[in-house]
């Protein structure tokens, strides 16, 4: 079975992607409002990609029915924003933030979310996240003027003690719980996990 991406329509396209590209990381983003409203909306249309400089990018969309959404125009507006990370005990809260809100409702307040001041942005971050990165916008992607490809730059890095081992730099991997985006409504668990050996160093064939 295949498909010529041109003979299929906009939503058929969008559920064969995300329908296979899975699980995917999920970006909880806190922006800041003009009158100080603090948005929180999870976007999974995201990764990061470099770390020299620090590089995350996630995709905004206009809403279904035109709307801007309000986390691109405050960064539109601010150049600055900080992506969350979620585990299991935030999980439900992350997906009832990406309801419809008004602008002057923010989903922190309204789901009794824990807010921390960041260093470099003026966004704060969501106290209780395994890990968040302050950002500025590096750079920002138009695409069919219906979504934005934002890529931040990490300016700073929070990261939960637990999870930490600052000595060694490495991650508790088994006090980490993150969930990922699976589809629809629906996410997973990341706790049933895989180890391999390391992968082989093959070398060259000697010439004939």
């Amino acid at each position: 079975m295949q498909y010529a991406a041109s003979d299929v329509n906009h939503h058929d396209r969008y559920k064969i992607l995300t329908a296979f590209v899975l699980p995917r990381p999920i970006a909880w983003v806190t922006t800041l409002g003009p009158t100080g409203v603090v948005n929180a909306a999870p976007f999974s249309f995201f990764n990061v990609f470099a770390e020299d400089p620090p590089l995350c990018m996630f995709a905004v969309n206009k809403r279904p029915d035109g709307r801007l959404k309000d986390t691109w125009l405050n960064i539109e507006r601010t150049g600055e924003f900080v992506v969350n990370l979620t585990d299991e005990p935030l999980a439900r809260a992350m997906h009832d933030s990406s309801g419809d809100f008004p602008p002057n409702v923010g989903e922190p307040d309204y789901l009794g979310l824990k807010l921390a001041a960041s260093v470099d942005v003026k966004p704060p971050r969501l106290a209780d996240a395994p890990w968040s990165m302050e950002c500025k916008t590096w750079q920002v992607v138009n695409v069919k003027d219906d979504r934005q490809l934002i890529l931040g730059e990490g300016l700073r890095f929070h990261i939960r003690d637990e999870l930490w081992d600052g000595t060694a730099m490495r991650i508790h991997m088994d006090r980490y719980h993150p969930v990922g985006r699976m589809f629809v409504d629906r996410y997973c668990r990341t706790d049933d996990r895989i180890e391999f050996p390391a992968a082989p160093v093959v070398a060259a064939k000697a010439a004939e």
